[in-house]
């Protein structure tokens, strides 16, 4: 009797163990998945390229800073190397400039990364004015700060310098019709430390917390040689205004968010006569309209309004001072 009491004991802990070990089995096991781990590797890059500009012992210097962060909505982090020349003037005076580098900056800007103020005169490297708050600041920047450093972190080799911004200058060019900045105009580069290589920045895929709502602008081309600047002069007749203003409407906006070489398309129409419809249109480059033509959303606006369209003349402008061009991006 006791033997069988024992024997089954011994069969339910062994049914127990059986069980629980199948339960173990359905957990997940990290060591299998897909992702390789590679250490205790710093990987938080690539990070917006800047060069400092600080006084020291009463001369401008610059140095190039990859190691940058923020902290708060107040704050800026810079971290530097305790061996930087740039340090001592920082330090001692309490304030410097983020100068923001553009690609037409950038051999100029890898150059005072790569010697030390201590031993070379770096100060006329950059055109650049004193700012309203004592730092020097780079004229060809799209876009600097001028800092106070409102304390240091110390940690092993680096001056880890806590900075309240005082000053923001940013160049025309890179705010948009409201006066804020425009990322997609000022292409800030960017520095990828493991590899030292500098990379520029991609385009807009989305708006934050609206991607069900508002499709991103895809990154725009620079203006060619090439370009082309022209006004396309359309009578539509009266009967199939409202039709053809769905597929002009459809094709802009396609063309503007899909097309890194089509700049602008911005339509008006006569308030008189509304059916005579002018459009501003920018390409890249012949490169670039040559694709537009071709695309699938243009051909279908072709197709689809050629018993729509009256009368069609193109005509191509020469722009009177190219600085001043149109840029119609979606907001």
């Amino acid at each position: 009797m006791i033997k069988t009491i024992l024997s089954v004991l011994a069969l339910f802990v062994m049914l127990s163990c059986s069980t629980t070990v199948k339960k173990n089995t359905e957990q997940p096991n990290i060591t299998e998945m897909n992702k390789k781990n590679i250490g205790s590797l710093l990987a938080l890059y690539p990070k917006l390229m800047t060069v400092i500009g600080a006084e020291v012992e009463g001369k401008v210097n610059w140095l190039v800073v990859g190691h940058t962060g923020i902290i708060g909505h107040d704050r800026i982090l810079v971290s530097m190397s305790k061996q930087h020349y740039t340090n001592q003037g920082i330090k001692k005076l309490k304030k410097f400039s983020i100068n923001l580098v553009s690609r037409e900056m950038l051999p100029k800007a890898d150059y005072v990364g790569s010697v030390s103020g201590a031993s070379v005169d770096k100060s006329d490297v950059f055109a650049y004015h004193i700012g309203e708050n004592g730092t020097p600041v780079i004229d060809a920047s799209p876009l600097t700060m001028e800092c106070n450093v409102v304390d240091t972190y110390k940690t092993d080799g680096f001056d880890n310098f806590i900075c309240a911004v005082v000053n923001t200058y940013a160049a025309p060019d890179v705010l948009d019709s409201n006066g804020k900045l425009d990322y997609t105009r000022l292409k800030p580069v960017l520095f990828e430390f493991p590899t030292y290589s500098y990379l520029a920045t991609g385009e807009v895929i989305g708006k934050c917390l609206n991607l069900d709502k508002q499709p991103g602008m895809c990154a725009k081309l620079p203006m060619a040689a090439d370009g082309i600047v022209r006004l396309s002069k359309i009578e539509v007749y009266p009967e199939c205004l409202e039709e053809y203003m769905k597929y002009a409407t459809e094709v802009g906006e396609v063309s503007l968010r899909t097309e890194p070489g089509v700049l602008t398309m911005y339509a008006v129409s006569e308030k008189e006569n509304p059916g005579r419809i002018t459009i501003l249109e920018t390409y890249a480059s012949q490169e670039a309209y040559k694709s537009h033509i071709a695309s699938e959303h243009f051909q279908k606006y072709k197709q689809g309004t050629l018993h729509m369209v009256k009368t069609l003349v193109l005509s191509d402008q020469m722009p009177l001072n190219p600085a001043n061009r149109i840029n119609n991006f979606i907001q």
